[in-house]
């Protein structure tokens, strides 16, 4: 059966995944965007829905001190006995620490922290039910290495002392690592050479879940480190089989802007099935690369086309779960009416080194995008009210509206490392409402405004600005916001199509 990749496009990076029955769930990382971990939920492994978050209590998820692409790293997500959990790591705040539920729907657990360092952590339940905790770390020598003990995972305490499994095999950073048993085996799977161009998948297997491993004679099992293309960066997989007896592997993945070697919506999740060798060895995909368009013997109800379009017209009693806020919203910040949320503009900006600002902002998804928001409500003097293209405060496009003496204006700034500069502005009459556009393609940020009932260009931004090779060592993607600083405005509606 043909399926499209990415599975889950846009902002969704080092996915992790568990089935329950034949149902699937999968959960993916958010650095210091709130909530934290969203989760998503398939019969098919091709259409996944939203349907939770994992960490959506500020107890949960402290992001105060959590700078660009600091806060929550790499999720795994595990089910046993009846009980769901997650581990990740809160670079920012807290270290490693499990949360758990019985309700994949419901609220999540306080963090139960583990006293093991390191990042990538994971689960493993072995025949006996002992439950081991492994992460990646740093030996004596301060040398990158996979570590592991046992533990409970209701309360994080340690049954055994942490002890070195592994150092990899042979590629810098092993970190991602994840333990699976089968035919006797324990299968240590890792991502090694950095999440850049050089990203790959290794495995190892011992009689023995502490060691030795030994490598896979094919290693790496899934790298597009040596394959030009439009997909890259391929890597930091986890494996699940199905309730028909075959595997999958979800791994994260980068589209580069074309003829660039950069990358600015993010770190996407895509799927590739996997067999079994007769040396009990996996193969991934087309040994060991991946493609848009894919085939295998996918579970459930055949895959429908995938649809990035959205749109929110704030008319229910709970905000829609794909909109995302910078760390720890301000939640006196933002009501929500019906037909309208009001943004009630702070003293952080969208500029603010580990500022708090007011937006709800979305993933952008594809690079072929249509956005239009509707604001309205009163202007005060020093007010911008707009939307944004939003990588993170050091790397953003908006157009808004402010009020100076003279009258109302509308304005395109860009803020590009340390560079914050206004670089266009049309005077306007405002009566009280006003639509913004932004039209992305692979290469531009073409930016709206409405006059009598027309859009006007008021500027656009290159993309390669915002990607993350531009912006030095980040981990995020670019969101769509909606904002307002140092004053009041109404959201009436937000509409994002795929062109």
């Amino acid at each position: 059966m043909k399926y499209k990749n990415p599975i889950i496009p846009g902002f969704n990076p080092d996915p992790s995944i568990c089935r329950v029955g034949e149902d699937f769930y999968l959960v993916t990382s958010t650095f210091e965007f709130f909530p934290g971990v969203p989760i998503y939920h398939s019969k098919n492994l091709v259409n996944w829905e939203l349907i939770n978050y994992c960490l959506t209590t500020d107890s949960q998820l402290p992001l105060e001190d959590a700078a660009a692409s600091g806060g929550i790293y790499a999720p795994t997500i595990r089910y046993h006995d009846g009980v769901f959990f997650m581990t990740t790591t809160n670079v920012s705040t807290g270290g490693n620490f499990i949360v758990h539920t019985k309700d994949i729907y419901g609220k999540w657990s306080e963090p139960a922290y583990v006293d093991q360092g390191g990042i990538d952590p994971s689960l493993f339940w072995d025949d006996d039910g002992e439950c081991y905790f492994v992460s990646n770390g740093l030996d004596e020598n301060e040398r990158v290495a996979i570590f592991l003990c046992q533990l409970d995972p209701f309360t994080g305490k340690k049954h055994t002392p942490t002890k070195l499994i592994s150092y990899g095999c042979g590629g810098r950073y092993p970190e991602a690592p994840h333990i699976y048993k089968q035919n006797g085996y324990y299968y240590l799977m890792l991502a090694e050479g950095g999440t850049e161009y050089g990203h790959m998948e290794t495995m190892q297997r011992s009689k023995n879940i502490y060691g030795p491993y030994e490598k896979c004679p094919h290693n790496p099992i899934l790298s597009h480190r040596d394959t030009p293309g439009p997909i890259q960066a391929t890597g930091h997989a986890d494996i699940v089989e199905d309730q028909n007896g075959n595997w999958w592997l979800v791994c994260l993945a980068i589209r580069p802007i074309k003829n660039m070697q950069l990358h600015h919506i993010g770190r996407e999740s895509f799927l590739a099935p996997v067999i079994w060798n007769e040396d009990g060895w996996p193969i991934v995909g087309n040994n060991g690369t991946i493609d848009f368009y894919m085939e295998g013997p996918l579970p459930g109800p055949v895959p429908q086309p995938l649809s990035h379009d959205f749109s929110d017209s704030f008319d229910k009693d709970t905000l829609n779960l794909k909109w995302s806020f910078v760390r720890n919203p301000r939640r006196e910040n933002y009501l929500l009416e019906k037909g309208r949320i009001i943004l009630k503009g702070g003293k952080d900006d969208l500029s603010t080194p580990l500022g708090h600002p007011t937006m709800i902002a979305l993933r952008q998804e594809e690079f072929d995008i249509e956005a239009t928001i509707q604001l309205e409500g009163e202007i005060q003097c020093s007010q911008r009210s707009g939307l944004s293209a939003f990588y993170n405060n050091e790397y953003h496009y908006d157009i808004f509206i402010t009020k100076e003496q003279d009258g109302y204006a509308v304005c395109l700034l860009k803020q590009v490392a340390d560079i914050n500069v206004i670089v266009a502005a049309h005077k306007v009459d405002y009566n009280g409402s006003i639509r913004f556009k932004v039209v992305a393609n692979d290469e531009w940020y073409t930016f709206f405004y409405e006059k009598d009932k027309e859009f006007v260009e008021l500027g656009r931004g290159a993309t390669s600005l915002l990607a993350t090779e531009v912006n030095g060592r980040s981990f995020t993607g670019t969101f769509l916001g909606v904002f307002s600083e140092q004053g009041n405005i109404a959201v009436k509606s937000v509409t994002v199509k795929e062109l």
